[in-house]
């Protein structure tokens, strides 16, 4: 049987139902039911047919990994359990492959998820394009925009510690690869109330505690703040910590971003003097003045503020100070100035505050997409992220909530159109009769807000433009005359007599009742926020600014450019933008996330079911199953249905050979469905009811528990068959080997029974051959010995009378030989040491050998000195060569000689060569220096001495003054004819010199050296080598000097001295010079 091909789906091992189109029966209680029931098992996310239901989980689960990355890429959107990474990958397959453009409309309430789910999306489209430098430099731009945008554009709340305060339009722009070039940011509606204000519990934006907390202290005093945040008005203190948020951290985080974008330096530290300052308008605080035309005025408390302000921006602080002082309003040529109350002050100063903040979150929008825009011209296909606040219903709603939930009703009404739209169309490409669909359309409600006659938002702006007394009443009282007979509109004030008794609805209240449900707002507030005015007088003080950022920001306060015409309200600007959101969006393919938070405490595991029902019911997610399930709640391609469904019918099993769609109606057909449960499209099959899906997933569950039994059946028997077939083999095989190894065993036994017999057999004849020839061989010994003795007895007689004449010499030899023998086996055990000095040697034995043992231990001697000398170096050996020559010339011949017998012969005394004192010296000779040693030098005159550097060098003799080593006298040695020295324990020595010659012009030397012995000798040995002539060595105790004339005696007498054992040496006279030897 052929490999089947297994694909994985939506339908395969589901919790609860993956797609609630699927769910029956469909009731609130039903879908709320599945949706806690995927959410216990962290199953977050579920469909509605294309739709993506996203559940908050508040925690991170293991489901964003680069390989969940790769199990959704290019796959089919029902092939794996819900994703938003396969919403993700649908729309950017259907970008990048059939060039249509495409939308991700992320919606939910604050707390739901909407940011990360637009982060998901974003990533994973970062990750599955194309790559390279450029490519990815794009990416990484994208990326690092939201760290920007959410510092400056989201705040904690009480729903959400990261809740966006504005709504994001991104459109990323791809080449027709599929490679991202840019992309282009919409913002809307920020909530700059916040920058002066915010309700308890929550906190002001984020980039406000990043700054106080991250900045060094450095760029606090640059930027005149101090990290304390309660020094500062506009900061809420009861949650500026929040848990598991680090403030510091994230401010480096966001830098970097900024860099990453493309913010120079400069742009950044504007940026960051901006928020400064607006951080420090909060702490400008008024005091009441009366003047004296009665009228109130304000002025500034403490100037300190102001001042630092203006410092930061470069404002001349008198300008600024009239500003929150006094307003001008200008009216045909004229202008009139009026003074500021208190109240109107703060309103002036918060204004300003606000005003300053919105404008410089929308310059850092425009920033960034001046960074992250396309650079080519080139045609680019775009995929818009809408990532904007959701429905909301608060305990008090103002203008605010009220602009929101419009851009709600819009968005529900494009989203009711597409998806009606997108179900016609594929219901004509299949070719399937098309049913008219009932449905709520909320268009009404749209046109009660925004119709340009009667809608709330134009009467609005009517009141705003109205001269005279304006007021919130006046715009109700307006409203309840002109809406009081809309169906969806309700007053207490109104016309209509239903609401006179209503005690829920307020006498200053107004509510609407959404497709979402009923809304009451406060009208308070109404008209100022509309009309969002900021005092010229500010607008130029703003203008006058020297900081650049700052007077870009309002480029109305410059004078030239004066415009007199009223600036257009929030409403009018809020509506224009959605307008052009729905424009852009209708032109796009859209695709739909829907965040729900499951709780209020922002905790994981918890799911509140009222809470969820609230969202379910104003995200219209039951309306949007109805829609999507009003004519076939499924529907699949006939191929993957087929695969599906196969194992259900036996002619399309185990493979069916035709078309998918023939195969399909067979299946079909065989199962006996009731054709009203099912239409055959062009491409796919249609299923009407999902009991009819249900009911193929129970069959093809028990068909495939079948085909699990009958395979484990047929498994089970061919593992049975194969274990017997292979025990048979194996028993085949034993049995042989078994059988083998009996007539092995049988023939081994035959065979050494055999042997055994051969061995006796071979033993026996063997001993029998050995008898006879033992036999044969003692008959023929017999013959030789009776041979033998008979010619030994015929010997023995015929020579018996010559034997008794010669037996004493014979008896005498043997006996001296045995006896030398003896002592020669006895010497070699006696033999004594190796060392020459040895004296030992053993007594001779015996009287004759005398001579012998003399000689013997002479020989030995002889060469156990040899095998000592072998032992020498040839440095060694020329050291012992020189006191053998000392030995020979003055052994028992100088007194002095014993002692020097265990000094060695060093010869160079003085380091010449390694002494930087004699390096004239060692320059000056040439030769190898055989003797460098210091002696005293007899004065010839009177016998003092006098301290000189003796040299003896290959052919010369050279003194030299020890001090400054200078060269004094130098004797070639062919001209030394003698060297006298006494007999007794003294170190003078005279040398001779050649009468006639050069150097003996001064005469003789006499010298007194501690190495007398090794000077001589070296001398002696150095002369003979170069001469061949041997130096006369004279050891007497008198002996003649030749000092210059003059021969003068040299006599060595013995005496005390006073020096010690130190030899003294004294002139007598003329002719004698007398040396005292201790």
């Amino acid at each position: 049987m052929a490999k089947m091909e297994v694909k994985s789906s939506l339908l395969d091992n589901m919790i609860g139902v993956g797609d609630m189109v699927l769910l029956e029966p469909l009731n609130e209680e039903t879908f709320i039911g599945n949706l806690k029931k995927r959410f216990d098992h962290n199953e977050i996310y579920t469909y509605i047919g294309s739709v993506v239901i996203s559940v908050n989980p508040y925690r991170s689960l293991p489901i964003y990994s680069p390989e969940k990355v790769e199990d959704y890429r290019n796959r089919n959107f029902y092939e794996l359990s819900p994703h938003i990474f396969a919403l993700s990958d649908e729309a950017y397959r259907s970008l990048r492959d059939q060039d249509k453009d495409q939308c991700i409309l992320i919606t939910g309430e604050s707390g739901a998820g909407k940011t990360e789910a637009s982060k998901l999306v974003m990533s994973y489209v970062a990750a599955v394009c194309g790559k390279g430098a450029e490519v990815n430099e794009v990416k990484e731009q994208l990326l690092q925009s939201n760290p920007v945008l959410e510092a400056f554009g989201n705040a904690k709340t009480v729903r959400n510690d990261n809740s966006s305060r504005f709504g994001k339009y991104m459109d990323i722009e791809f080449d027709f690869k599929g490679d991202p070039l840019g992309g282009v940011i919409s913002n809307y509606l920020l909530e700059k109330s916040r920058v002066v204000k915010q309700p308890r519990g929550e906190r002001n934006f984020h980039v406000f505690y990043q700054l106080l907390s991250g900045a060094s202290e450095e760029l606090l005093q640059k930027l005149k703040l101090e990290r304390d945040f309660s020094r500062y008005n506009y900061l809420s203190l009861d949650s500026a910590k929040v848990n598991g948020v680090d403030d510091a951290a994230n401010f480096r985080t966001v830098r970097n971003a900024m860099q990453i974008v493309g913010f120079t330096d400069h742009e950044t530290e504007s940026v960051l003097e901006v928020v400064a300052a607006v951080l420090k308008l909060g702490n400008i605080e008024f005091k009441p003045e009366s003047r004296v035309n009665g009228l109130d005025e304000s002025k500034i408390k403490d100037k300190n503020e102001l001042k630092e302000i203006c410092e930061l921006t470069s404002i001349d602080q008198l300008v600024l100070e009239r500003a929150f002082s006094f307003r001008t309003v200008e009216a045909k040529q004229e202008k009139v100035s009026t003074t500021l109350n208190v109240a109107q002050a703060y309103y002036a100063r918060d204004a300003l505050a606000k005003n300053l903040y919105s404008r410089l979150f929308s310059w850092l929008v425009n920033r960034i997409n001046e960074s992250i825009k396309a650079q080519t011209k080139v045609r680019k296909k775009v995929m818009g992220v809408l990532d904007i606040y959701g429905f909301e219903i608060f305990e008090d709603n103002s203008f605010e909530q009220f602009i929101i939930n419009y851009c709600n009703e819009k968005l529900q009404q494009i989203f009711i159109e597409l998806t009606l739209k997108e179900e016609q169309e594929e219901y004509i490409r299949e070719d399937i009769e098309w049913t008219h669909i009932d449905y709520f359309n909320n268009a009404i409600i749209c046109d009660l807000i925004e119709n340009n006659t009667n809608g709330i938002l134009a009467m609005l702006d009517e009141e705003c433009l109205r001269p005279g007394t304006v007021t919130d009443e006046t715009f109700l009282e307006k409203l309840n005359q002109v809406c009081a007979t809309h169906q969806h509109f309700e007053s207490r004030m109104s016309k209509c007599s239903r609401f006179l008794n209503d005690t829920t609805l307020p006498h200053s209240c107004f509510r609407i009742q959404h497709y979402a449900g009923k809304v009451l707002y406060q009208v308070e507030g109404f008209v100022d926020k509309n009309n969002d005015l900021l005092y010229r007088d500010l607008s130029q003080a703003m203008w006058k600014a020297g900081h650049v950022l700052i007077k870009s920001l309002f480029p109305e306060g410059n004078p030239a450019k004066v415009n007199l015409k009223r600036p257009p309200t929030a409403g009018s600007q809020f509506k224009a933008s959605v307008a052009t959101l729905m424009k852009n969006l209708q032109t796009k393919n859209p695709n739909y996330i829907r965040c729900i938070k499951p709780n209020d405490k922002k905790a994981a595991h918890i799911f509140n079911e009222s809470l969820v029902c609230h969202q379910i019911r104003y995200l219209g997610l039951l309306e949007n199953v109805r829609v999507r399930r009003a004519g076939y709640a499924f529907r699949q391609a006939y191929e993957p249905c087929l695969e599906r469904y196969k194992m259900l019918c036996k002619q399309t099993w185990p493979h069916w050979k035709g078309p998918a769609r023939s195969g399909v109606e067979v299946l079909f057909n065989e199962l006996e469905i009731p054709m009203e449960e099912y239409s055959f499209g062009r491409s796919k099959i249609f299923i009407r009811n999902p009991r009819t899906l249900f009911q193929l997933e129970d069959i093809r569950k028990q068909r495939l528990e079948d085909l699990a039994t009958l395979i484990q059946k047929i498994y089970r028997g061919w593992k049975c068959r194969t274990h017997f077939l292979l025990m048979k083999k194996s028993q085949v095989v034993i049995a042989a080997w078994c059988r083998r190894y009996a007539q092995q065993k049988r023939y081994q036994k035959i065979k050494s029974s055999a042997l055994v017999i051969q061995s006796y057999i071979r033993g026996w004849k063997a001993r029998k051959l050995l008898r006879e020839l033992k036999h044969q061989k003692r008959c023929k010994e017999a013959a030789t010995t009776i041979a033998a003795y008979w010619h030994g007895t015929q010997v023995r007689r015929e020579y018996r009378k010559f034997f008794r004449a010669n037996a004493g010499k014979k008896i005498y030899e043997f006996t001296l030989q045995r006896i030398v023998q003896k002592y020669f086996l006895e010497m070699k055990s006696k033999m004594p040491s190796l060392s020459p000095i040895d004296k030992n040697w053993p007594p001779r034995p015996y009287l004759f050998l005398d001579s012998t043992h003399k000689e013997l231990k002479r020989i030995f001697h002889l060469w156990r000195c040899k095998k000592y000398r072998d032992q020498f170096t040839d440095q060694q050996k020329l050291i012992y060569e020189e006191k053998l020559e000392a030995s020979e010339l003055f052994k028992d011949k100088k007194a002095l000689y014993p002692s020097s017998v265990g000094q060695p012969f060093q010869g160079a005394y003085l380091e010449i060569n390694k002494n930087p004192k004699y390096k004239k010296l060692k320059d000056a000779i040439e030769e190898k220096i055989i003797i460098a040693e210091v002696v005293n030098k007899i004065n010839r005159a009177n016998g003092k001495s006098t301290s000189r550097i003796f040299l003896l060098t290959n052919n010369n003799l050279l003194l030299a003054d020890q001090k400054s080593g200078q060269i004094k006298s130098e004797v070639p040695l062919v001209d030394v004819t003698k060297v006298s020295m006494s007999s007794q324990n003294d170190g003078f020595f005279a040398v001779h010199l050649k009468e006639g010659s050069e150097a003996a012009s001064k005469g003789d030397f006499l010298f007194s050296s501690d190495h007398l012995i090794e000077m001589a000798t070296k001398l002696y040995r150095t002369t003979l080598s170069q001469t061949n002539q041997k130096l006369n060595i004279e050891i007497s105790d008198e002996f003649l000097v030749q000092f210059r004339q003059d021969k003068v005696c040299v006599k060595f007498i013995q005496g005390a001295q006073k020096n010690g054992s130190v030899p003294t040496c004294k002139r007598k006279n003329n002719r004698l010079l007398e040396v005292a030897v201790p």
